[in-house]
């Protein structure tokens, strides 16, 4: 699946990058079926091994969509392609923020579960790169729209981060204190923030600030969770907490 935006190039004519999106894996719920929550990799991965971790959980009310961020030149590894959401210089909130790289990433996510059933619950969670897409999703859903102004068309029950950061969060305060319609949904959202304090890829501080700067924003449901010596990486203790917080917060009833 492949997206097509405009932007201005530097001579001012309008310019549009492709997005060709990777294979999308899909882990059917082992129960019945109460939720549906699309996974997203981190930087260089791909959907298939979060797939396998996620088959693992003792979740079996939810169906797992786990898709493959597009193939292009990455900044941070000075232009060299692979799989990543947006074009990242820096792996924290301070550096230049690919707005439209995040749109498309985010309005993939969304396309995957905007064929779910209208009793399904609907979340998005991610890893490191996936987490900063997953948060992104989660700020334009409070505010109805993406960085580009077009209508955002979900909400969401729950939203995980594990070892990310949150994208555009300079901007965000106006943008949510700016709109009636977005204050109380972000006021509403239940948020996931894990990080190890021993991460020297997206450092623990970064994760903490986000956090931070989400509730400063009036997102007031947000927990963060920090993790001793967990460097880059997830560990059972870190996605126990993760599933007992789903449960809780989408109201799984772990029936068969």
């Amino acid at each position: 699946m492949s997206f097509t935006t405009p932007s201005i190039g530097g001579s001012g004519s309008r310019v549009g990058r492709t997005f060709e999106f990777g294979r999308t894996h899909v882990v059917k719920p082992k129960g019945k079926h109460q939720a549906t929550i699309v996974w997203l990799h981190g930087l260089g991965d791909n959907g298939a091994s979060w797939s396998q971790i996620l088959e693992t959980l003792p979740l079996p009310n939810i169906k797992w969509i786990c898709p493959t961020a597009p193939t292009q030149p990455v900044a941070i590894f000075g232009g060299f392609p692979c799989t990543a959401w947006f074009d990242v210089g820096d792996l924290s909130e301070d550096g230049p923020d690919d707005v439209e790289g995040l749109d498309a990433s985010a309005a993939h996510a969304a396309q995957l579960l905007s064929t779910e059933p209208a009793d399904i619950k609907l979340g998005i969670g991610g890893f490191s790169m996936g987490a900063a897409t997953a948060l992104y999703s989660a700020t334009c859903c409070a505010q109805g729209k993406y960085g580009n102004g077009n209508p955002y068309p979900l909400n969401f029950a729950a939203v995980v981060g594990l070892s990310g950061w949150l994208p555009c969060s300079r901007s965000l305060k106006s943008k949510i204190e700016g709109s009636q319609e977005a204050a109380p949904r972000a006021a509403s959202l239940p948020l996931l923030l894990c990080h190890g304090k021993g991460d020297d890829v997206v450092l623990h501080k970064h994760g903490e600030r986000s956090a931070e700067a989400l509730k400063a924003t009036g997102f007031e449901n947000v927990v963060f969770k920090s993790y001793s010596g967990l460097g880059h990486y997830t560990v059972p203790e870190e996605m126990d907490e993760v599933c007992n917080w789903i449960s809780t917060k989408m109201g799984l009833d772990g029936s068969q």
